[in-house]
């Protein structure tokens, strides 16, 4: 019985690191690599510059998100609704 509950500890200690690590390459903003592809390629910009213009987008929509979020604190909008005026304020120009 103490070498299960042993175990349990263990693995509940090594959880974050190999939760971590497979959090980080399945998130949504990590860029796919195809396989054999080295790690450091992976984020670099190409000759055109599509790697600064993603990034330009990316910060673009995240400055967006904040403000609609700024707004929809400040109207007190909770739940269903305020996901729904946050949805709305992104799809507007």
């Amino acid at each position: 019985m103490r070498l299960i509950v042993a175990a349990v500890a263990f693995m509940i200690c090594l959880w974050p690191l190999v939760g971590a690590q497979s959090w980080v390459a399945n998130s949504p903003d990590a860029p796919l690599a195809p396989a054999g592809t080295p790690a450091a390629a992976v984020g670099a910009p190409d000759a055109s510059g599509a790697g600064r213009a993603s990034a330009d987008a990316a910060a673009a929509r995240h400055a967006k998100r904040t403000e609609c979020l700024k707004q929809a604190k400040s109207k007190k909008l909770v739940g269903a609704q305020k996901t729904g005026y946050i949805k709305d304020c992104l799809a507007s120009p």
